[in-house]
């Protein structure tokens, strides 16, 4: 019994994966885990039993958690679009855009899955959409049947770290983090995953172009009567966007002072980027309404096309991220917006009934429920394991790894790489990050790099074989027996589940590749939040002493009126009553500047 209660905390870690090996779901082997070293606790004398009483106090703020109740919003959000059909326009769209290049598909797929990723934030519902659409028209036109399999796959999970992701709200509320900093952080790490997904297509295109052929000329449905593609205009209408998107960047103090009437004299950066875009892209759509009703011709087919299609979620990106950025929203109110804003855009395409609202308000609860037992059996389990004093354990654990802040960096993300084999990223949140955030914060970590490198990492746990969910979810609509296509006529064979995994493999370590980027240069997160504003209590305090004491030299001053009366009743007006000097003019100086707090105590007892 000696041996168990001094080392209560390691065995209790110890019970908790043994708990989790047999196969138990995770909510409830943290609560049993929890409850039952709890009681061994108490009974051996490690902590009093007092600690139960914690409980009830910890589950209302839980409830009472208004961040989040982001995370059902922005569920109701993803799922809506996701039936509403956008996930096929879009891809049918941009598919048709960069359908003549070799890797188009492959490109329009992960562009189309950034886009999902900022409007979704749900990984099964975007690998699941693009399988079903885009799988079978990449097997078509000859892809590369595991290069086909891990683009759609690695593009689903960038809703991992896209904003809004769902992760990163839970990250936000264990480092105890705002969630608009997470976003800020997220976006440039988000977009750079994007690049090195467009870099490796490319070089593919380059070096095996067999892998990704272009679409043929008869799959290029959006053509002109005269047979051209129409990319003119689309150019056009695209530099013409970008023109005033500019313009209105370079002149956003301008614009802010003619609105406010008053001069402004600097504006964020993160302010310009949203207010610019959304005048670059609400021009864009301006163009083409006013080229559909007119019939004008301005525009080709295929550029008509792609703005009615890009824009409406582009605008719905910037109503949630926009006004979670500028300040106007919390992300709590930027997941209500957007999840109306996504009925409305349902209800206007003719694609919103009754059927669809109640299979994503089923979902939505399915998955917020998960959320909440996961945190309840999370919260009972730290609970027990704080007071066992497990969090000092953790910390001697860690703090002795060689190489400092890097050398902890390496090891926690080859420890979250390895759990993410077992865990999903909820559970990794809920159970790993609360015992690392202390630590990091104790070392000089910033917490908000620190979640967005951990944030990646966990993007892992989606891809890795043969555990990887998003590999699961592929595996579930992509075809297992050989099947007729029924646009070419020809026989399709089927996509094996080792090609599924092969094709992972790449996308794998260009995720792993930016976690290393991330730790050499976190000014790529660092550099997109506010700026700390380092005030000096001293002065703050010295300031205030010198305002209290002017106050007391006024009040002693008559005022005109009164000194004139004075000088008429007695002859002459007399002088202000001041404090008179010390006695003693040898003694030490006061120490009122050194210590503000005594000072304005002492100046409080004088009035």
């Amino acid at each position: 019994m000696e041996f168990i209660a001094a080392n209560f905390a390691p065995l209790m870690f110890g019970g908790l994966l043994c708990f989790l090996i047999l196969g138990f779901p995770v909510a409830f082997s943290l609560g049993a885990c929890g409850l039952f070293f709890g009681l061994l606790g108490i009974e051996l004398g490690v902590f009093p039993g007092s600690i139960l009483a914690w409980l009830p106090q910890r589950l209302i703020g839980i409830m009472a958690n208004e961040t989040l109740l982001a995370v059902p919003f922005f569920t109701l959000m993803g799922l809506i679009l996701e039936r509403s059909g956008m996930a096929e326009d879009l891809l049918d769209s941009v598919g048709q855009v960069f359908g003549p290049l070799r890797g188009g598909l492959a490109l329009a797929v992960i562009l189309v899955g950034a886009m999902l990723a900022a409007t979704t934030g749900v990984v099964a519902a975007s690998v699941i959409s693009m399988g079903l659409i885009s799988l079978p028209i990449m097997l078509r036109y000859g892809y590369d049947r595991s290069l086909a399999s891990g683009v759609i796959a690695a593009s689903g999970t960038l809703a991992q770290i896209i904003p809004p992701s769902l992760v990163l709200i839970v990250l936000a509320d264990q480092l105890g983090k705002s969630v608009g900093d997470m976003y800020k952080g997220a976006f440039v790490p988000g977009f750079a995953l994007v690049g090195l997904y467009v870099l490796w297509v490319v070089a593919l295109a380059i070096f095996k172009p067999k892998m990704v052929p272009a679409l043929p000329p008869e799959a290029r449905t959006l053509r002109e009567p005269n047979g051209s593609a129409g990319y003119t205009s689309l150019a056009v209408l695209a530099l013409l966007s970008t023109a005033v998107a500019v313009v209105l960047a370079e002149n956003m103090e301008a614009v802010h002072t003619w609105w406010q009437g008053e001069l402004v004299e600097f504006v964020p950066t993160d302010e310009k980027i949203v207010v610019a875009m959304c005048g670059g892209t609400f021009v864009a759509w301006l163009i083409a309404l006013a080229n559909r009703v007119t019939r004008m011709g301005l525009l080709s087919r295929l550029a008509e096309r792609v703005t009615f299609v890009l824009i409406p979620p582009l605008l719905l990106i910037f109503l949630v991220l926009g006004t979670i950025f500028l300040g106007v929203a919390t992300p709590t109110e930027g997941g209500a917006m957007g999840a109306m804003g996504a009925i409305v855009m349902a209800a206007s395409r003719g694609r919103l009934n009754m059927s669809l609202l109640k299979q994503a308000l089923a979902t939505t609860t399915r998955l917020s429920s998960f959320v909440m037992f996961i945190l309840i059996g999370a919260t009972f389990f730290s609970m027990v394991f704080q007071a066992a004093d497990g969090p000092v354990w953790v910390e001697h654990l860690l703090a002795q790894l060689p190489g400092g802040q890097v050398g902890f960096l390496v090891f926690v993300n080859v420890m979250i790489f390895v759990l993410a084999f077992f865990l999903d990223f909820f559970e990794l949140s809920f159970i790993v990050v609360p015992l690392l955030a202390p630590i990091a914060d104790k070392m000089g970590i910033d917490l908000v790099w620190f979640g967005v490198l951990l944030a990646v990492n966990m993007q892992t746990s989606f891809m890795h074989p043969p555990f990887g969910f998003a590999l699961f979810f592929l595996r579930s609509v992509a075809p297992d027996k050989p099947y007729v296509d029924h646009v070419t006529g020809k026989t399709i064979a089927p996509v094996t589940t080792m090609q599924i995994y092969k094709g992972a493999i790449p996308f794998l370590i260009l995720q792993l590749t930016m976690v290393a980027i991330l730790i050499a240069f976190p000014g790529l997160v660092t550099s997109q939040l506010d700026k700390k504003v380092d005030v000096d209590m001293n002065a703050v305090g010295t300031q205030m002493l010198e305002n209290l004491n002017q106050q007391d030299l006024n009040f002693g001053e008559p005022d005109a009126e009164g000194a004139e009366e004075n000088k008429d009743d007695a002859g002459a007006a007399p002088a202000p009553e001041l404090e008179p000097p010390a006695s003693d003019t040898t003694a030490e100086p006061s120490s009122e500047a050194d210590d503000p707090v005594k000072a304005l105590e002492e100046a409080a007892g004088k009035r």
